[in-house]
């Protein structure tokens, strides 16, 4: 049975909609040697009190969890279909196959790069494309997407001419900005937007929606949900037939779940909320879903019990800080392969007893182990739960591996 850890949980409550727009193992991508092997080559060896030892950092990515927080959330959603973004893990093939199994409709991705690594492990499943391309380029959307988010003209222009040269027929969500200030048109400009498209032969405007948090941090609410759905249900009367209608991200959840969301929208894309099995708007737990998908070990490379405050002169640290320290005497300290060219090491939290991380530079993580039960051995794997904004990070990194689990 796997531990839920829902601890101060947020609980969601328990809508017929249009389709939405585009239906129709152990992984070393991108790596630097192999996943998990010891020193010498071979594959890794016990070390003390149980702890595995490794050369290398190592993101862990529970895959059957992912499939359970997706079922979860889609059964959560009714009358909402979800289109589950894989962008955290760069396009993983594994965690893409685990939320489709979960019951997502489609995948959402912000790089064509990962839409390729989708593509290319077999997955034939709708994608969609969450950040508006270049013009340039239009043909590499059309060919490995179904759906891009738009809201510039010269964009779908460029889509058309491309979906014609190639035969086919490109769907685009129009995005309204209702307050956040990222991707959108303002509202009243919407009209003549639809009017242009609408003129175009290979390119199919097939919904309206909105994105919020991720850049100003503002809430959904009635007020701009209720904004999305007469912008709409405007554009419908525009163009003569029925639309989906995106209402957001995982921060919406909460109100379709609550009841509050207003009638009408049809489709959510949902990445964090699954992933992570977290209330996006205020990070806590989720009731019901698994908040230990993913956990990064990294080997020791040094430990010695030295000075807690650095001696001389104080200047600039590597990347521009002026740090500050106090003085708690003689302690137990350990250096790990992890920096800040990984992952911030502020959202890194530990799981071995004892464990406090004091910092990192590029290629060094610094950690306190003064109060471990036993000194760890070199090579010994600390581990640490990450945070999204940390997945993200670890995910990017070449130099972290990447282990599935189970693997395939």
């Amino acid at each position: 049975m796997h531990p839920c850890t829902p601890c101060a949980a947020a609980v969601w409550g328990a809508g017929d909609a249009p389709s939405p727009p585009g239906r129709g193992r152990v992984r070393r991508a991108p790596s630097v040697a192999p996943e998990t092997v010891g020193r010498g080559g071979g594959t890794a060896r016990g070390a003390s009190a149980g702890r595995p030892v490794t050369a290398y950092a190592t993101l862990t990515v529970d895959v059957e969890k992912i499939a359970a927080n997706a079922r979860a959330v889609v059964g959560t959603l009714v009358g909402i279909e979800v289109v589950a973004v894989t962008k955290c893990t760069c396009g993983a093939p594994e965690v893409g196959r685990a939320l489709l199994a979960g019951g997502a409709v489609a995948l959402g991705e912000s790089r064509h790069e990962n839409a390729e690594r989708l593509r290319g492990a077999g997955i034939e499943a709708p994608l969609w494309l969450l950040r508006a391309p270049a013009p340039e380029r239009a043909a590499e959307t059309v060919h490995l997407f179904e759906v891009s988010l738009a809201s510039e003209l010269e964009t779908c222009t460029a889509l058309d001419a491309a979906a014609a040269a190639l035969g086919r027929r490109h769907q685009i969500l129009v995005m309204v900005d209702l307050g956040d200030l990222r991707e959108g048109l303002m509202p009243g400009d919407l009209p003549a937007f639809v009017d242009a498209v609408e003129a175009l032969e290979h390119v199919e405007l097939a919904g309206v929606g909105v994105n919020l948090t991720c850049y100003g941090a503002i809430m959904p609410d009635e007020r701009n949900m209720t904004e999305l759905v007469e912008l709409a249900r405007a554009t419908e009367a525009r163009v003569g037939r029925r639309l989906a209608v995106g209402g957001g991200n995982s921060g919406s959840i909460g109100m379709i779940a609550s009841g509050r969301m207003p009638a009408g929208v049809t489709t959510l894309r949902v990445g964090e909320t699954i992933l992570h099995g977290v209330d996006t708007l205020t990070r806590e737990p989720v009731a019901g879903l698994h908040t230990d998908v993913f956990e990064v070990g990294a080997p020791v490379i040094e430990c010695k019990v030295k000075p807690s405050l650095p001696r001389g002169e104080v200047a600039q640290d590597a990347y521009g800080n002026r740090p500050t320290f106090e003085d708690r005497g003689a302690r137990r300290r350990a250096i790990l392969a992890l920096g800040r060219q990984d992952v911030m090491p502020e959202w890194l939290t530990p799981l071995d007893e004892g464990v406090e991380i004091l910092g990192a530079s590029s290629d060094h993580l610094i950690v306190d182990v003064e109060a471990m039960p036993a000194a760890p051995r070199l090579g010994q794997a600390l581990r640490f739960r990450p945070s999204y904004a940390a997945t993200v990070q670890l995910s990017t990194s070449p130099y972290v591996h990447k282990v599935f689990t189970p693997p395939a």
